[in-house]
């Protein structure tokens, strides 16, 4: 559909009905990319005495046999990875830092490797997928870059200037434990753990059996740029299993997955006193305030909602939109989600891929069914197309939500998004912020200063203005992370690499001591010691 069609067509199309993108002649399959020779490469290395094994959104088949850790094998991964951490942190940091810079040339370079890959564990249009190349390629020159400037020795004034001089050094944790998630299988895993390498730490990763094969890509790819392969060991297992027993050896935590599994692993870290990163649910609101470009508003909803299927944990599922404008803007946004292709080849192409699984299929129906139920209107999509595969389900938005229906306040991670209309700012910032998540948010507006500030008044981790998420998340110099039940901690920028060091103050004391000296008595001391107090002030000393 073109965009001059996309902005006039305003008349309802029959549910059920958007087109399939065709596959390319010669399209590559399953069997072509996961050969046994590439699970064997992949899996070298992996702490597993069982078997278990992976599947493709696309048909249900089987990908891969692969190994299953114990709580035995998990053990032994730590081990091995405490063993060869000292060495690793004793590499000098820009050293540490080449290897970030050659992995981001090898990711580049061989991207249509771990597109596949995406595309086969996660059901993903390759469009969607190549967003995670592109994260994981910004985060590697970042800290590539950035890492020796973040870690330096920062000298600070001490107690009494020039008789005391400090230095604040920056010390790698140990082991990082990683908790990665199945949604975005190469940026939530290996993206989060290149800030970790650099700082000198290793790091012992479980990521989902379903999209395993995605991470080890990477882990393949960083040990050929030149890091230790003991130092990155991968579990693999069910998550009730290898989970508790990472958050049980680690130095430090990092998991992305639901609010629900992150306070159980926040409780297990905080029972060892080990610090925690997490980055957790979200129902996040895109605004479409009265002066904003409809048009360009409808198209960014599209990217807003339906990346990865909605199967995004910073992606829209609530969209406020000024009455002024709610019946323009729902006729073009509808228009081009109806026009959206489905598809499951491994190619460009398909505007939306797959659900990655029953559960989530299971949700995303759910909560339509009772939504439509409870009175709302479906003003495209609400069916699933098992036509296309066995967990498609087309772009989905629904008008008239409200409370009690479930869709309203639950996360539903998937394709569906609730229309609501609102009449001033201070109402819809209210509406806005009324849900115990904070993750990510979008603001739509002609006026970039009312953007700004109804933006400020937001309780989200991330702002966007005039785009969905990917300007807040790509800005990898700046923090990204989640208020309220949304999260604890930062990846990208400072904090995202600091978080994985202890901070080390080495102070040192020259030419008197702090304490009474050259004859003072206590009183002495403690007029003298007050008068330099008010002087340092008054030199405005910080």
């Amino acid at each position: 559909m073109t965009d001059s069609q996309a902005s006039t067509s305003t008349s309802a199309a029959p549910l059920g009905t958007n087109p399939v993108a065709a596959a390319p002649r010669g399209a590559r399959t399953a069997a072509d990319v996961v050969t046994p020779e590439v699970v064997a490469r992949l899996t070298r290395g992996v702490a597993g005495s069982g078997r278990t094994a992976n599947h493709t959104p696309f048909t249900g088949g089987k990908l891969a046999d692969l190994p299953e850790s114990t709580p035995e094998d998990v053990a032994g991964a730590f081990e091995r990875a405490r063993s060869a951490q000292p060495a690793w942190a004793a590499t000098p940091v820009r050293a540490r830092a080449a290897v970030l810079l050659r992995f981001h040339d090898l990711v580049l370079s061989r991207q249509a490797e771990v597109l596949d890959l995406i595309q086969l564990e996660t059901g993903k249009a390759r469009l969607h997928a190549h967003e995670e190349v592109q994260a994981v390629a910004v985060a590697a020159r970042h800290y590539g870059r950035r890492a020796a400037t973040y870690l330096k020795p920062k000298r600070h004034t001490g107690v009494v200037p020039t008789l005391t001089k400090v230095t604040e050094l920056r010390q790698p944790r140990g082991v990082v434990g990683q908790i990665a998630p199945w949604n975005y299988p190469l940026e939530l895993s290996v993206g989060d753990a290149l800030p970790a390498f650099v700082s000198g730490n290793a790091v012992v990763m479980k990521p989902d059996t379903e999209t395993a094969l995605t991470a080890l890509w990477a882990r393949d790819l960083l040990i050929e740029a030149g890091l230790p392969a003991e130092v990155f060991q991968v579990v693999i297992g069910d998550g009730p299993v290898v989970g508790p027993e990472v958050v049980k050896h680690a130095d430090y935590v990092s998991f992305t997955g639901s609010t629900r599994t992150g306070r159980e692993v926040a409780q297990g870290a905080a029972a060892r006193l080990v610090g925690v990163s997490l980055e957790l649910g979200g129902k996040n609101a895109m605004l479409v305030l009265a002066d904003a470009d409809v048009e360009k508003a409808a198209a960014g909803a599209v990217r807003a909602c339906f990346s990865s299927a909605g199967q995004l944990c910073i992606s829209i599922e609530r969209l406020y939109v000024h009455e002024s404008v709610a019946d323009d803007f729902v006729a073009r946004f509808a228009a081009r989600t109806r026009a959206m292709r489905l598809g499951g080849s491994l190619a460009y192409g398909a505007d939306m891929g797959s659900l990655v699984g029953e559960r989530q299929l299971e949700t995303v129906t759910r909560h339509v069914e009772e939504a439509v139920e409870k009175g709302a209107t479906l003003v495209a999509g609400g069916v699933a197309r098992p036509d296309i595969g066995p967990l498609f389900y087309e772009p989905t938005i629904l008008d008239g939500v409200q409370a009690p229906m479930a869709v309203c306040n639950e996360e539903t991670f998937g394709p569906v998004v609730s229309i609501y209309r609102f009449t001033d700012e201070d109402e819809v910032v209210e509406l806005a912020n009324a849900t115990p998540y904070g993750l990510n948010s979008s603001v739509w507006t002609k006026d970039s200063r009312r953007g700004h500030r109804v933006a400020a008044r937001l309780r989200t981790g991330t702002v966007n203005i005039n785009e969905g998420y990917a300007p807040a998340y790509g800005s990898v110099q700046s923090p990204m992370g989640g208020m309220k039940d949304s999260g604890l901690g930062r990846r990208h920028g400072s904090e995202g690499i600091l978080k994985y060091t202890e901070a080390q103050t080495v102070a040192q004391q020259r030419l008197m001591p702090l304490a009474p000296s050259f004859g003072m008595d206590d009183e002495k001391y403690a007029a003298f010691m007050s008068a330099g107090l008010k002087a340092m002030k008054a030199f405005r000393l910080r």
